[in-house]
């Protein structure tokens, strides 16, 4: 089994939002951990702005570090992955946004330094990565209420009341919602062509978890080469009460107002070209053709962590 500490040396990209205390306080504590670990060549970058943060993963990945360690949120994360994916680098996520999604998907405890110490403990496995016409992400794209719902979260609210702020912008942009009527063709020709109207939101899983904690499906993985594919038809308020009370689950998929399918590539068009929402950064629109990278990022998890496995072997990434 493949470790961070299995080798004979380890070279290490530290960057961290340091926009706020807990981020500048992980930066340091996560710097002291690397050392204390054996791990000498460390280098530290602390970011403040998303331009800096682009600007730093740039650098960062012409270097190729053999460990990168985010310390952010899921686009941070996400950002970082968009980078490596098909390289030897592996990932290793420090829980610092709201959500924090894709950690949660990693089974990392969501204290920064808990989650440092289970990273340097653990096992380096394979995970997928999606694709919305070109961009990379990880744990689900997707374009309708959820598009709202981003431009709707109070940045002040998000740091008062955390993953609580996800439930009061949905209803704000409940309110204002127009459903739509979305096309989905999938060219491997393992489903029909879907003509899907008064659609209150389509998205396109890769990870498990996504939305501050709820579940894309009971079956879905990181690492199981599918893209699960969800539509929800508009319906009455209290269809979305009960679509609502099985999102942590993922049981809602079997509700009678969604529609499920699993596939490894879906093109999906929309009457009008409507913005598509990428691990809560709106990247780009529809038409919007969505694949799949099968086991294209490496990821250092915890060592009893159920992210990885489906695959097989985890990855021999050489010293």
């Amino acid at each position: 089994m493949q470790s961070l500490l299995s080798r004979d040396s380890v070279k290490v990209a530290l960057v961290v939002n340091a926009g706020s205390r807990r981020g500048q306080d992980a930066l340091a504590s996560s710097e002291e951990m690397l050392r204390s670990a054996g791990i000498d060549d460390v280098r530290s970058h602390a970011v403040h702005s998303g331009e800096e943060l682009e600007a730093t993963l740039d650098e960062v990945a012409e270097e190729m570090p053999d460990l990168l360690v985010v310390g952010g949120g899921d686009g941070s994360v996400g950002a970082a992955a968009a980078r490596i994916a098909g390289t030897d680098v592996v990932l290793a996520v420090l829980p610092l946004g709201t959500a924090n999604d894709f950690a949660r998907t990693l089974e990392l405890d969501q204290d920064p330094q808990t989650a440092v110490q289970q990273m340097l403990e653990g096992k380096v496995i394979n995970v997928d990565v999606g694709r919305a016409n070109g961009h990379a992400y990880l744990n689900v794209a997707s374009f309708g209420l959820s598009v709202a719902v981003t431009k709707a979260l109070d940045p002040r609210l998000k740091k008062l009341i955390g993953p609580a702020a996800y439930p009061v912008a949905t209803l704000q942009a409940y309110r204002h919602h127009k459903p739509f009527t979305a096309r989905l063709e999938f060219p491997e020709g393992d489903h029909e062509t879907m003509e899907l109207d008064d659609l209150l939101q389509v998205a396109v899983g890769n990870g498990r978890h996504y939305g501050g904690g709820n579940t894309v499906s009971p079956t879905a993985s990181v690492d199981d080469d599918l893209l699960d594919v969800y539509a929800i038809v508009r319906g009455r308020m209290r269809d979305h009460v009960s679509i609502a009370r099985l999102l942590r689950s993922g049981h809602f998929i079997e509700h009678e107002q969604v529609h499920h399918v699993t596939t490894s590539a879906v093109r999906i068009t929309t009457d009008e070209a409507m913005p598509v929402n990428l691990d809560g950064e709106i990247l780009t629109e529809t038409p919007t053709d969505f694949t799949l990278e099968s086991n294209a990022l490496h990821v250092a998890v915890p060592i009893r962590s159920r992210a990885g496995r489906l695959d097989g072997p985890p990855p021999d990434v050489q010293s």
